[in-house]
């Protein structure tokens, strides 16, 4: 039998902010709490700088730091692009927008950007008890699953942490990394990781809880947000976080990451995308139903965006859809794994992302040579279409059993 928790655990929705937001760990110029990690404090600039030796880019970020009286905050390399990052706070009484120019004039300087702080917002809530545990058959994985698990195939969550002993994903996690100063402690006990994770890979068959679309997929989950305390109903990341994160996932070799975030345009992050994708990864993003774009990352041609439908096949149709194909997939009260060894009933379109990047993983499993068009199209060609309510968009729900029939497997959904 399947345990449910007393309260109701919201849906996070990562959403990117752009703003003043960054990391600041000087006396002057932080607005945030002692408990907050550097990487989310306020008034940061990421400057990036050409591959070079150890000791040249020391003295370089020093004399950058000493030039414009910067206080050094951080540093990290991004070994996927080649890059060495050097993290400065800007004081409270000095003009961001300002330096943020001259730094992007400096022949010593490759980038500059100011470390935006992603947030999470709540999702919509409905009738708690309609269509238990429907996504994964609305997706018609089960039957998939007779010829593909997604077995083999390497997915890395970018996210919060999660409970990785919960008895539905204990054994399916097989790497876990945190780039958020202090969040090992609240690892554990993050909600949206977790929900993700169960939507993706949940293990089958086990006489308990629920199953993934790709119960067999191998899952390694990055936390690059962090909630400001246990209470919270946001997580948090920044520019800061994801970039780590995804270099993560290009240098572990994942062949698919899952991004359940939306917001404003990151040129650090792009980057980083473009060179997963030069590396044949597949990006699987959140896109935004109610603003007048899908947002950041899924506005990329390179990422496959995907929207929330409903238990009854039904999707809000978004400003931006015009004359596009959009995908879909289940994201409205999906019952997944949570905390405490729970479950519970989550919406948004970061569960119809996970969704389809179950999907993938099925298909990779069938066919590891797939290329990002291949799956794009197999997506597309295979989804049922949906009412558009008069929009000239197409709107299609993802088929894992038709997308995998049409590989050439022999067996008929």
């Amino acid at each position: 039998m399947m345990r449910y928790p007393m309260r109701r655990y919201v849906a996070l929705i990562l959403v990117l902010l752009l703003g003043a937001a960054g990391c600041a760990t000087t006396p002057r110029g932080t607005q945030a709490t002692e408990a907050t990690p550097k990487q989310l404090q306020a008034r940061q600039i990421i400057v990036t700088l050409e591959d070079a030796t150890r000791e040249q880019l020391a003295a370089t970020a020093q004399a950058i730091s000493a030039d414009y009286h910067l206080w050094q905050t951080g540093s990290f390399p991004l070994d996927s692009i080649r890059v060495q990052c050097v993290v400065y706070q800007v004081p409270d009484d000095r003009d961001i927008e300002g330096i943020l120019a001259r730094l992007r004039r400096d022949p010593r300087v490759e980038s500059a950007q100011i470390n935006v702080v992603f947030s999470g917002i709540q999702g919509k809530l409905g009738d708690p008890y309609a269509a238990m545990a429907y996504g994964a058959h609305a997706v018609r994985a089960d039957r998939a699953h007779r010829v593909s698990t997604g077995k083999g195939v390497r997915i890395t969550i970018i996210d919060t942490g999660l409970t990785v002993d919960h008895p539905d994903l204990r054994g399916r996690i097989f790497k876990t990394a945190n780039f958020v100063e202090g969040g090992e402690a609240s690892f554990p006990q993050d909600v949206h990781g977790t929900a993700i994770a169960g939507v993706i890979g949940a293990r089958a068959d086990n006489g308990i809880g629920i199953f993934g679309v790709a119960p067999d997929a191998e899952m390694q989950v990055a936390k690059a947000c962090w909630y400001s305390n246990a209470n919270a109903r946001m997580a948090l990341c920044s520019s800061w976080t994801l970039a780590k994160a995804i270099d993560f996932a290009i240098t572990s070799k994942a062949q698919i990451i899952n991004m359940s975030l939306s917001g404003p345009a990151d040129a650090l992050l792009e980057r980083l995308i473009r060179a997963a994708v030069n590396s044949k990864i597949v990006i699987v993003a959140a896109a935004g139903q109610d603003g007048a774009s899908p947002g950041f990352p899924a506005a990329l041609s390179s990422v496959i965006g995907v929207i929330a439908s409903d238990v009854k096949g039904r999707a809000h149709i978004p400003t931006w859809a015009a004359d596009k194909f959009i995908l879909a997939a289940p994201g409205i009260d999906v019952i997944t794994t949570v905390p405490k060894d729970g479950y519970d009933f989550l919406s948004g379109s970061s569960l119809a992302a996970a969704h389809v990047t179950g999907i993938i993983a099925l298909m990779l499993e069938r066919s590891p040579g797939l290329s990002q068009h291949d799956i794009e199209s197999l997506l597309t060609s295979t989804a049922h279409l949906i009412d558009a309510n008069g929009s000239q968009a197409k709107i299609g729900i993802a088929d894992a059993c038709a997308a995998v029939e049409k590989l050439g497997v022999d067996f008929q959904c």
